[in-house]
């Protein structure tokens, strides 16, 4: 029997939002998910107004109320119907990863290596694949708050994820 060599191509997908992207050099500590919103994997989240819950970041979103990334978790279907949602419901324990490297996705811009990472807070007319609450790569004054304590790992995939390296823990 002989070898079937295969060609994987030159780029590798990075995988799921919410997957750490690179080890030793992580914090991941676990939260209940306030709010009534699900959290989906990968999602920017703050602190819920009954701390220490943490909820998705949305149109209020300040730099310093980021707590951290909603990290991936396989999760035994409570449901059938919901054996495929990549999300966090309400009252769950919710991974937080607050620092390392984590495959996020982009919504808008195109990242790049040590580039600034940015959180949408409001929609935009120009940029109409950004989600309120989502990460960007684009600077929209007005639009989008600044997270200074975390950068782009590197480009995104066809999918749209890429790495956000998170240097310093926030709001720990």
């Amino acid at each position: 029997m002989g070898l079937n060599p295969q060609l994987i191509g030159k780029d590798m997908p990075h995988g799921f939002a919410g997957c750490y992207a690179r080890q030793p050099d992580m914090i991941v500590e676990t939260r209940p998910a306030g709010g009534n919103a699900p959290i989906p994997f990968g999602a920017p989240l703050v602190y819920d107004t009954a701390k220490p819950a943490v909820a998705a970041a949305g149109a209020g979103f300040t730099a310093a109320s980021f707590a951290g990334v909603a990290g991936f978790e396989m999760k035994s279907a409570l449901s059938y119907l919901d054996q495929q949602a990549g999300q966090y419901a309400p009252g769950e324990a919710v991974s937080v990863f607050q620092r390392g490297s984590i495959n996020v996705k982009c919504y808008d811009g195109t990242p790049a290596l040590g580039g600034t990472v940015y959180i949408r807070t409001k929609a935009s007319e120009t940029y109409t694949a950004g989600v309120v609450g989502g990460f960007s790569a684009t600077n929209e004054s007005g639009s989008t708050v600044a997270l200074t304590n975390c950068q782009w790992g590197g480009p995104a995939d066809a999918n749209g994820i890429a790495e956000l390296v998170i240097l310093t823990r926030a709001n720990a």
